[in-house]
């Protein structure tokens, strides 16, 4: 059934559209579409009590009535890194990345309206978890990727049964192939960036903060920031929760040193960001250098009293090192979280405040953190690991 989904709307001129019918895209400005849903703050919130998926907390989702398509995926832990930090470990998703938690919603979404087909673009992890859905739910599936995307990743797109397209150039011009083809009759375009379905989605990952914390959030959130799909996400369940009374935390919003457009907008006071040359990095997954949705970015990391912090490869490197010598193997992308804010960053970037943080994407998922020299000596043995209590997040 559809009759009943929130209808898309858009944050620049109001535009209003039925899901079913609507365009990819506002066909007035051309810009991503948000929901036009709000979660009731009086509505039972146990996800106890909820399937072994992101499914529990269905009260707050956007898509009412019997769900079909999960692969049990949420339910991720948090583990001490620091005596005041946690890091929640997404990587370890059905398809070792975040984003995950905005697939199954397109996936489920697309399901209920039926389309020919499922088309997509992604630099890799958002191509493997709308491919992994798609499959499950059924669907036929086209994923464009930038050429030099890891084998890997299309090599799981592939298995799971998704056609992918190379196309030349980078980011953007995968992004415009798939638009082309959005276009097109009978095509669902399961976009991350312009479909608000997903950021309901990635909105879980708080939710879920909230539920390991006992019903607290930390004092801090520190969030990776490309497209700004999961701190959009994350945005929307604090501003839930603080209708529920819960205390919202400050919004730290990580970039690449080489391609941070927000980071620059931001220090400069500018509502929106101008588009940045793309350039290399190892954090490929946020070298977005004209994100659609900045504007919605950057008002929320002000909102919420947060700032944006970048770091360079050296830094993602070194970060990525040290999470492996502590267990926690990550694609250089996920290590960008911990340079801004772990041993290694300089100063104090969280002036002491409590804070969880996101490891994204496994390290299988990508080839070695190249270039670089190669790792010393392990000095894991020497470092006194901080038993950080989960309570202690809430205060």
């Amino acid at each position: 059934m559809t009759h009943a989904l929130p209808g898309y709307v858009c944050p620049e001129d109001a535009t209003r559209a039925d899901v079913r019918t609507a365009p990819w895209c506002c066909p007035l400005c051309g810009g991503p579409w948000d929901l036009d849903f709000t979660p009731d703050p009086a509505s039972p919130l146990e996800p106890a009590c909820g399937p072994n998926s992101l499914w529990r907390f269905a009260s707050a989702l956007p898509l009412p009535g019997a769900f079909s398509v999960t692969l049990s995926e949420g339910n991720t832990p948090l583990v001490p890194l620091a005596e005041r930090v946690h890091a929640k470990l997404d990587f370890l998703m059905p398809t070792l990345s975040f984003k995950d938690r905005g697939a199954v919603m397109l996936a489920e979404l697309a399901r209920r309206l039926a389309p020919e087909r499922v088309v997509a673009d992604s630099s890799g992890n958002a191509g493997t978890a709308v491919a992994a859905y798609c499959a499950r739910a059924g669907l036929p599936c086209e994923v464009f990727v930038p050429e030099g995307t890891s084998e890997k990743k299309t090599e799981q797109m592939r298995a799971h049964g998704a056609a992918v397209r190379v196309v030349p150039g980078g980011r953007e011009a995968a992004a415009l192939a798939a638009r082309e083809a959005a276009d097109l009759p009978g095509v669902f375009y399961a976009s991350h960036v312009f479909n608000p379905y997903f950021l309901h989605g990635t909105k879980t990952y708080v939710y879920e903060v909230w539920e390991e914390l006992g019903g607290r959030l930390p004092e801090a959130l520190v969030l990776p920031v490309g497209n700004g799909t999961l701190l959009l996400g994350a945005a929307l369940a604090v501003q839930e929760l603080a209708r529920r009374g819960v205390r919202p935390p400050a919004l730290i919003a990580v970039q690449a040193e080489a391609v941070s457009p927000l980071a620059a907008a931001f220090a400069a006071g500018a509502e929106d960001a101008d588009p940045v040359e793309a350039r290399p990095t190892l954090a490929e997954g946020i070298a977005i250098p004209a994100p659609p949705r900045a504007r919605q970015i950057l008002a929320a990391v002000r909102a919420s009293g947060g700032t944006f912090l970048t770091v360079p490869d050296s830094a993602l490197r070194a970060a990525r090192r040290d999470l492996a010598g502590r267990g926690l193997f990550v694609e250089p992308t996920a290590a960008a979280c911990w340079a801004a804010v772990g041993p290694q960053a300089p100063g104090d970037p969280l002036r002491g405040r409590t804070a969880v943080l996101p490891l994204c994407g496994a390290g299988l998922k990508s080839g070695p953190a190249r270039p670089g020299p190669e790792p010393g000596p392990s000095t894991s043995e020497n470092r006194q690991p901080d038993p950080a209590r989960s309570d202690e997040l809430g205060r």
